[in-house]
């Protein structure tokens, strides 16, 4: 027999229970001259074996007690009244009681404390005492033993543990020092429970009853962990009180409502399109009233938008029912024959968004729907959601989270076993990435056991009884609008077709699938229910699945219509107005990324002050505050003061900045310092970008945990909720978003593609082999560049446009910047542009122009005599100034020109080809730092060949092919650098080569 059937139940052959009430001892204020404290005394009222299980407020039935008597002795019972007596006259432990004096006679204090203890009333001492350990007991393992799976043949969290304390037989009474006979004994309830109601004392057997009520049927419960009394005790009130699940007939004919839609749409789909993956919800119907009934909560508590994010199951039901996604567009993604209309590959239905704004008939209140689109990498949307949400709270100055929410849904194995859910719920309670509380909804299917380390709630419910989880749903919303705190609720339930509709579960869970086979569907059993208290007829049930049916049938003969596919009516971030200028689509063009010299000034003048009164800064900041100054003076600016540049102009201008990261409010190189910490008072700061100009908009520079996979993702969500912010992360070294591969691969480089979803992104990665080994060395620039859509064996068509054409046409951009200037600019181009791509600048720190230089030739003496040139190094980054000073050192400044390339992808064809032809009687060379198989060459090799006019090889200079991506030896380094040098700068070093 299933091991979670109840505790009553087991508890039935004891003896009846019977009634009674316990003596109502009121609390008293403690008055001001209370000689003792009930510390002092507790531990003549705490026995050694209930010990264990007590906290700060386990004897505060003995405590009220004694508040009481200290204001009236008379208000206890006699014997409570020795006991005090001699507890504050210092009796020791197992002395302080003493029968109470016969009629008539008076007792004098500890004078009168009898050798011995009386067993009868210190036992009552410990039968109290243990009682409140049961109560706690069940508050803190209730839910191991709660009726959870709708199956019942399962244990929700695959753990058989049954904890020994809880009481089960009465056998179990005699582990808290109590028997049988004791059921029927009445008990004062300590104000740490709520299962009394407006009673204050309960017999045992009833205690049992209300407890196993409230945290053993088909909710269970996990809070004891939050150390947060006003918390603990609001989810005690929530789920102790009796009779609190209750609805009204409105209310349930609603939910039947709404499991209807749940269950007849899956139905729908299964008839028509049987063959299909769709992933469908069968088994947890109950998910669709269960959101709908968080998302009303929340809007009665004003909630204005909320943004969803989930894995593939039950997404096309969610889309349905939940964002009211129109059914026949929904219909015709099932159509293999209708042809995509808009660019990009786009994405298979079950990972698809939207957006909506509706009327929610609950409330009638607007509010607008999200669901971020997803690829099947279950948990990668979870910090994208949370970024997208904190971005919507900061534009609309929601401070608190009380306008806009999110909600993630999660599958139980990947929940407890993918990291990013770890390092989003972590981000949960930082400053600048704090949403201010999210509601997790874990759809159970039993997969995996549950080993989940979050510090939120967890409700427990059996996705079998769509009251319980309306009731969960309404607490969790409640639960967020009140402490602004995550929370989890975990639907336990199952999956009647396995992971998909083409798979066969039968082969790895055969028990399981039999009794599946077996099991009457949730609808069904509600309507039944509904249908036996008169709630609704048979006949008014099967009428409200006729109408949705027909809703169905007729959105399906709609859906033929649709000759072709519209990816952009699945948007989950519209950018409304960005992409239209006066009704017309933006011209192909970038205007100036220049500033004038005063606007450059004032802000270097901002960025070598501190613009607070009483502030003092450590002395190697000034000094480095100083070494600003002077560089604006002599019009000699680094990289940092470049980036200082770019971001205040761009503030001026009202366009927001974000740059989030490991360590870079001081930059990981020591460089940045764009937040200063006063050096006297603890955490006082000052940001002097905020105070650029009065009508400025806001810098947030925001040092992150120690994330990338989920900062990276929530800096992506960020930015696709405005195309007119500036959001850039930085990895603390280049290699490290190796750990964020995911988002990159699946949202930055494809995004658009998959789900036609613009984003302006920037990826800092600092980049350069100087020796330190191969962890620090390298951005792995080929990853990125091998993920670029431009087509290596195809020159393009060069127009008056091109150069912003080509951006627009790629999916994203690549520049390793050798210049502080070109710095500047490309983050100002990023802003400037009509449209947004992602860009990933791979950064070194280095100590003018008027636009971004996407190449920039050679300049010096090489460059006035083309001809005489004999050999052309084409580079890329910082290992120019290594190739400036061997050239130099080897007087070739005539024979051997330099040319950088900037912007890398897309590649810049038509100044490439410029550059080539200018040589013609030139060597080209392809020069790099990094070994063969990584950084450039592969990517730059075969646009070469196509660029180049005549048949002229390119020759390859740099380290060979290797593992690792830099040597952790220093002398080795250097020779590798000595060796590359010599090769690049020996003009005999290809001779006899063909």
């Amino acid at each position: 027999m299933h091991r979670l059937r109840t505790c009553a139940a087991r508890l039935r052959p004891l003896t009846a229970a019977r009634t009674g009430r316990g003596t109502s001892i009121q609390r008293t204020p403690v008055p001001a001259a209370a000689p003792r404290t009930f510390r002092h005394i507790r531990c003549y009222t705490a026995p050694v074996a209930a010990e264990p299980f007590l906290n700060g407020t386990s004897s505060n039935y003995v405590e009220e007690m004694y508040y009481a008597w200290l204001e009236d002795p008379k208000s206890v019972h006699k014997s409570w009244d020795i006991f005090f007596r001699n507890a504050n006259a210092g009796a020791p432990p197992g002395m302080a009681y003493q029968s109470p004096p016969p009629v008539g006679e008076t007792l004098s204090g500890l004078s009168q404390v009898q050798t011995g203890t009386q067993p009868n009333v210190e036992k009552l001492v410990e039968d109290h005492l243990a009682v409140q350990s049961l109560i706690r007991t069940y508050q803190i393992r209730g839910h191991h033993v709660a009726q959870l799976d709708p199956l019942g043949i399962m244990d929700a969290d695959l753990d058989s543990y049954v904890p020994t304390d809880i009481i089960t037989s009465s056998d179990k009474l005699g582990l808290y020092g109590l028997d049988e006979s004791d059921l029927d004994r009445v008990f004062r309830l300590p104000t740490t429970t709520y299962i009394g109601g407006s009673e204050t004392a309960l017999a045992l057997r009833e205690i049992i009853r209300r407890l196993e009520a409230a945290y053993c049927q088909h909710i269970g419960v996990e809070f004891m962990f939050i150390n947060n009394q006003e918390q603990c005790q609001w989810i005690r009130q929530k789920f102790e009180k009796p009779g609190l699940m209750q609805f009204t007939l409105e209310e349930k004919r609603t939910l039947l409502a709404r499991m209807i839609r749940s269950t007849r749409f899956e139905d729908f789909l299964q008839r028509k399109w049987s063959s299909e993956k769709r992933f469908g919800l069968e088994g947890c119907e109950s998910l669709i009233p269960a959101l709908k009934t968080i998302i009303d909560k929340s809007s009665q508590s004003g909630v204005e938008s909320v943004i969803m994010g989930m894995p593939h199951r039950g997404r096309l039901n969610v889309l349905a029912n939940v964002i009211r996604k129109e059914l026949e567009q929904i219909f015709c993604q099932f159509d293999s024959k209708l042809e995509a209309a808009d660019e990009g590959s786009g994405d298979v239905k079950y990972h698809l968004g939207m957006y909506h704004r509706r009327i929610n008939r609950v409330t009638d209140r607007n509010i607008t729907l999200s669901l971020m689109a997803n690829p099947s990498h279950l948990e990668a949307v979870d910090p994208v959601v949370q970024g997208k949400t904190k971005a919507e709270q900061f534009y609309c100055s929601d401070t608190e989270g009380n306008r806009v929410m999110s909600i993630l849904l999660h599958g139980d194995a990947a929940f407890a076993g993918q990291g990013v859910v770890y390092e989003t719920f972590h981000l949960s309670d930082l400053p600048s990435y704090t949403t201010h509380g999210t509601v997790h909804v874990v759809v159970n299917n039993q997969d995996d056991p549950h080993y989940w380390v979050v510090n939120a709630p967890i409700f427990h419910v059996n996705a079998d009884d769509p009251e319980a989880v309306m009731y969960v749903c309404n607490v969790a919303a409640e639960w967020r609008a009140t402490f602004h705190k995550d929370v989890v609720v975990d639907l336990v339930c199952y999956r009647r077709n396995g992971h998909n509709e083409m798979d066969e579960p039968m082969f790895t869970q055969p028990l399981m699938y039999k009794q599946i086979k077996k099991q009457k569907g949730v609808l069904q059993k509600y309507a039944e229910k509904l249908i036996a208290e008169g709630v609704v007829s048979r006949k008014e049930y099967e009428e409200d699945i006729a109408t949705y049916d027909k809703i169905c049938e007729d959105a399906h003969a709609r859906s033929k219509d649709e000759k072709i596919l519209h990816i952009k009516h699945w948007l989950d971030s519209p950018w409304p107005g960005f992409f239209t200028l006066d009704g017309q689509p933006k011209s192909m063009s970038c205007p100036s990324t220049g500033l004038s010299e005063e606007l450059l000034r004032h802000i270097g003048s901002v960025a070598s002050s501190v613009p607070v009164e009483n502030f003092t800064i450590h002395g190697g900041l000034s000094r480095i505050l100083k070494a600003r100054c002077a560089m604006v003076e002599s019009r000699s600016i680094d990289w940092a003061l470049a980036e200082y540049m770019a971001f205040g102009s761009l503030l001026k201008e009202g366009i927001h900045v974000r740059l989030s990261g490991q360590d870079v409010e001081r930059g990981t190189f020591s460089h940045r310092h764009h937040v200063l910490h006063d050096q006297n008072v603890d955490k006082k700061i000052c940001i002097p970008m905020n105070y650029m100009c009065p009508k400025q908009a806001p810098y947030t520079v925001c040092n992150s945990s120690l994330s990338e996979y989920g900062v990276l993702g929530f800096e992506l969500g960020f930015a696709m909720a405005s195309p007119n912010a500036l959001v850039l992360w930085e990895a603390q070294f280049g290699d490290f978003h190796n750990t964020a591969q995911c988002i990159i691969d699946q949202f930055i480089c494809p995004g658009q593609a998959k789900w036609v979803r613009q984003n302006g992104i920037v990826l800092l990665l600092p980049h350069g082999l100087e020796g330190m080994g191969p962890e620090h060395s390298s951005a792995r620039p080929e990853r990125f560049l091998q993920m670029c859509n431009d087509d290596s064996d195809a020159f393009p068509k060069i127009t008056e446009d091109f150069a912003v054409r080509q951006l627009y046409d790629c999916n994203w951009i690549v520049a390793n910047c050798s210049t502080p200037a070109n710095f500047f600019h490309v983050l100002r181009r990023q802003i400037l542009l009509p449209f947004r791509k992602p860009v990933s600048v791979l950064e070194f720190c280095v100590s003018a122009g008027t636009h971004f230089s996407r190449v920039i030739p050679e300049q010096g003496p090489a460059a006035q005599n083309p001809t005489g040139v004999k050999r052309v190094l084409f580079c890329t980054g910082k290992v120019y100034y290594e190739f400036t000073r061997e050239r130099k050192n080897r007087n070739l400044d005539e024979s051997v020109a330099i040319v950088r390339v900037e912007q890398l992808s897309p590649f810049p064809y038509d100044l490439m080809k410029a550059e080539t032809d200018k040589y013609t009687q030139a060597e080209l060379v392809w020069c790099q730092e990094e070994h063969k198989n990584q950084g450039y060459y592969d990517y730059i090799k075969p646009r070469f060949l196509t660029t180049v006019s005549s048949a002229r090889p390119v020759r390859y200079v740099g380290r060979g092919p290797a593992a690792a991506p830099a040597t952790g030896n220093k002398k080795a380094h250097l020779m590798e650098l000595e060796r590359l040098l010599e090769t690049a700068f020996n003009l005999d070093s290809f001779k006899g080569q063909s």
